[in-house]
């Protein structure tokens, strides 16, 4: 009976210490994210530009729009957009998957007549943890940093 309340309680602890250890864990993809993308997230799934009702995939790196009324995924933004700012303009970090299937709710939730919040760009910020981003004016030099070579051409980087 002892070695089976013992077997019980060693379980319990298991349980709860991988409990935990999930709770801490967080998802980081600063590198990933668009040099445009805003300055205070951690992790970003989708940005939503209301100005354009566009959303943007960190992880595909596609910007996704409606066209002749279906979703189109493109990894530049359609010619009409092309006097856009990005980096000025208004995003919103969506944090689930396909936000654009739930469109008409974002739209009037994040109407494009919002004030300007003014957040910083991921490209225009001063915060080291930024310039780990590939779109970071201060990337190579963080590359440096962090001893890391760029391979030469004509180099064999196998060796």
């Amino acid at each position: 009976m002892k070695k089976l309340k013992l077997f019980q309680a060693l379980l319990l602890s298991v349980f709860l210490c991988g409990s935990i250890s999930a709770q801490t864990k967080q998802k980081v993809n600063i590198a990933d994210q668009p040099g445009w993308g805003s300055v205070g997230y951690e992790y970003v799934e989708y940005y939503y530009l209301p100005d354009l009702e566009t959303y943007y995939s960190v992880s595909k790196q596609k910007f996704i729009y409606l066209e002749k009324s279906r979703w189109v995924k493109n990894s530049i933004l359609p010619l009409i957009f092309i006097n856009y700012d990005i980096y000025s303009g208004r995003k919103v970090v969506l944090n689930e998957p396909k936000p654009y299937l739930k469109h008409e709710e974002f739209k009037v939730k994040y109407i494009s007549t919002y004030k300007r919040t003014g957040v910083k760009s991921i490209r225009d910020s001063h915060d080291p943890k930024y310039f780990i981003n590939k779109n970071h004016p201060e990337h190579a030099n963080w590359l440096k940093d962090h001893n890391y070579k760029m391979p030469q051409l004509g180099q064999n980087t196998w060796n």
